[in-house]
């Protein structure tokens, strides 16, 4: 088991069950807004009575180039994506790392409830939902190559010293919604991840 600290705490009540779409939204793009858009879809039309539950994960682990936004600034980020260029409401839970693959559903089931519906783009994931019995509905991530998480870091990264919104959003605009450009921008949480080591890795 891993030694990183168990933050957030679960809950002291065991959650409903959901429509559960789990991610690391490093940051928030636009791969992860037509997944989550296909899952509320899916979920409107075959399972309207459960409500749709996004899980952010890694929510303890430190910052670091592969972890630039704490899960609080995450899950601020959907909520703005939400709000401003969805017209539907979400649950948002932060779910934190054990490094321990056989117990992670148990272990996330602590934070987003137990056997609802799992909507997923990440085999491993499905595959681990399967095990643990629970209904996973399967999709393909589009563009899956320009959406990677360690790419469209790196991409923030090369623009988090220059100071021209326009073309800022003009190059993070190829992958990431317009709203979360504008809600890291005006939160000024670019400019850090110059000062989180150098880019390039493939780093999830």
């Amino acid at each position: 088991m891993t030694e990183l600290p168990l933050i957030p705490p679960p809950p002291s009540n065991q959650p409903e069950p959901g429509f559960v779409v789990l991610g690391r939204f490093q940051p928030f793009h636009k791969g992860h807004a037509a997944m989550i858009i296909a899952a509320e879809n899916y979920r409107k039309e075959n399972n309207p009575e459960l409500k749709l539950i996004i899980a952010v994960g890694s929510s303890n682990r430190p910052q670091t180039l592969k972890n630039p936004w704490s899960d609080s600034e995450r899950i601020e980020m959907i909520l703005f994506w939400l709000d401003n260029e969805v017209n539907f409401e979400a649950t948002i839970v932060s779910i934190p790392d054990i490094e321990d693959p056989p117990n992670w559903v148990s272990h996330a089931e602590r934070y987003h409830g137990k056997q609802g519906v799992f909507f997923s783009s990440d085999t491993s994931s499905s595959e681990l939902y399967e095990i643990s019995k629970w209904p996973v509905i399967s999709t393909s991530l589009i563009h899956r190559e320009r959406f990677e998480g360690w790419r469209v870091r790196e991409t923030a990264r090369m623009l988090s010293t220059i100071n021209d919104e326009d073309a800022i959003k003009m190059v993070l605009g190829e992958s990431v919604p317009e709203s979360i450009i504008d809600f890291l921008i005006t939160n000024d949480q670019l400019k850090r991840l110059a000062f989180l080591g150098e880019g390039g890795e493939p780093v999830g």
